[in-house]
This record gives structure tokens, C-alpha cells and sequence, in this order.
């Protein structure tokens, strides 16, 4: 990595969400609040809600790359985030252009919305293997951990088996999110190719206010990543603030609401399981 920079630049490739919720919209504001300078790469527009998707329409493959090459050619990057990617071949590119990316990378694996909404076709998720292999983390729900690992579903007892499988399988680290499990705690945990590194638990918030969680957490932990952060807590202060975030949610929409980003100031850190 290059030498520290103070705010760390931080690039997000991801969607637009034309409700501010999710995606890129989200990743700005968790940058911003964490104290990064953030960048943007759009792979796709969205108009969306917290009621679902209503229409999709992804970026040329060259567009998507030259938005990438105009951030790192000029202010420069020290991390990267990586969301929705809207096309096979903007995943293939990607993977092509940031192998040799010194930085961190974060691959949040976006497959559905917390709508329901389908974001990422088959063949754009067959795509996310070469990306996967150049990440430095990957954080997968549990639906997308059992879409990646040939599994029907990841019950809460095959979380730590499923993420190891997918850590060995492409050598990086994986952020297993528990959100989707069942019960009052939610234990997310954090497993590299050689095994479990930490795990994390907090009680479950019952809200319906929770759209854009998993573009808050990975561009949380970027942001942290570039900082030097080293990696477990990193993920204790990303989740942290994405808790915090959902916490202050100002209860916008008739769906699944947004988070409160703005309004996240003091962060209490959950302790390691």
C-alpha cells in the first residue's frame, strides 16, 4: 500500500440507488461520516425505493472503466469497495484491472436487495469468482453464502463451514453476515483460508428499517481498511457504526426503510465472540 493519506481516499463501484438508501448513496455517506474521501465508479442505475426495484439499467463496460481510471490516475485510491456490479463483463474487467491493486478491496457479492429484488443475473454472478480471488475481504449474507458455495441455505450451524469453504476455495478472508439467520443475536463471523479469525454477535434490532446494511458495512470497512485499521477491528467498528446507523433510521418509506447515517456519533463496539 502507499504511503498514508489523510482522508483516505476511498473508491466505491457500485449502483446508484435513486432513493439514497443503498448502494452508492449509502457508500458516500458511510465514507464521509468515517472520515474517508469518497470516490464513485456507477456500474448501473437503479430506480428503487424501500418497496423494491423498479427498473435496472447497467453501465457500458468502458464507462464503468473509465470512471475507474479517472479516480486512480488522478487523486488516487487507497481502497476500494465493490457493490453491485450490473454485467458479467464489467466484473471480468474489473477482476483484469485491479489485480495488481496494492490496496485493500472489499467485494460485497450484491445478489438481491433488501427489497427481494434481483440485482445480479447468473451469469453476472458467475463472474464473481475472479473477483473474489483479488479481494481482500468478501462479506456475503447468508442467501449469497449459499449461492456461492453450491449450498441450498446456510443454516447458523454451517456459517463457519460454508465461509471457510468459500476462503479456501478463492484465498482471501470472508465476513460472513448473520443478519438472515434466525433468533435474538445476530453472529457474524469473520473466517480466513487457514480458519476462524473472530466472530461477533449483537442482539437483533427488530426493525423494518434496514435497506442498504450491507453497502454500509463493506464501505464502512474499507474506509477502515485504508486507515490501517488491522482487519478484526475494523469489522468491529464497521459493524459498529452500520448497528448504529440502522438504530437512528428516521423511518422514511413504506418498505424497508434506509439508515440513519447522518446521525451516527458516538459508536459502542459489541465485544468479540
Amino acid at each position: 500500500m502507499s504511503e498514508f493519506t489523510s482522508p483516505p481516499r476511498i473508491l466505491s463501484i457500485a449502483g446508484s440507488d435513486s432513493s439514497g438508501g443503498a448502494g452508492i448513496q449509502a457508500d458516500i455517506k458511510t465514507i464521509a461520516m468515517l472520515g474517508g474521501y469518497a470516490m464513485t465508479a456507477i456500474t448501473a442505475v437503479t430506480a428503487q425505493n424501500t418497496r423494491g426495484v423498479q427498473q435496472v439499467g447497467a453501465m457500458h463496460p468502458d464507462l464503468v472503466m473509465e470512471q475507474v481510471e479517472s479516480c486512480i490516475g488522478d487523486i488516487g485510491v487507497d481502497a476500494i469497495k465493490i457493490g453491485m456490479l450490473g454485467s458479467p463483463e464489467i466484473a471480468q474487467r474489473l477482476a483484469q484491472r485491479l489485480d495488481t491493486f496494492a490496496g485493500p478491496i472489499v467485494f460485497d457479492p450484491v445478489m438481491v436487495a433488501t427489497s427481494g429484488s434481483v440485482l445480479a443475473d447468473e451469469a453476472t454472478i458467475a463472474g464473481f469468482d475472479a473477483l473474489m480471488k483479488i479481494a481482500t475481504v468478501v462479506t456475503p449474507n447468508l442467501p449469497e453464502l449459499a449461492a456461492l458455495t453450491g449450498r441450498a441455505q446456510v443454516d447458523s450451524e454451517e456459517v463457519f463451514e460454508a465461509a471457510l469453504d468459500l476462503a479456501r476455495k478463492h484465498d482471501t478472508t470472508v465476513l460472513a453476515k448473520g443478519g438472515h439467520g434466525e433468533g435474538d443475536q445476530v453472529i457474524d463471523y469473520v473466517v480466513s483460508a487457514s480458519g476462524k479469525l473472530a466472530s461477533f454477535g449483537h442482539s437483533r434490532i427488530d426493525t423494518r428499517h434496514t435497506h442498504g446494511t450491507g453497502c454500509t458495512l463493506s464501505a464502512a470497512l474499507a474506509t477502515l481498511l485504508a486507515m490501517r485499521q488491522p482487519l478484526t477491528h475494523a469489522v468491529r467498528i464497521a459493524r459498529a457504526f452500520t448497528y448504529a446507523a440502522i438504530e437512528q433510521a428516521p423511518g422514511f418509506g413504506e418498505g424497508s426503510g434506509p439508515l440513519g447515517h447522518h446521525a451516527v456519533r458516538k459508536l459502542s463496539t459489541p465485544d468479540e465472540a
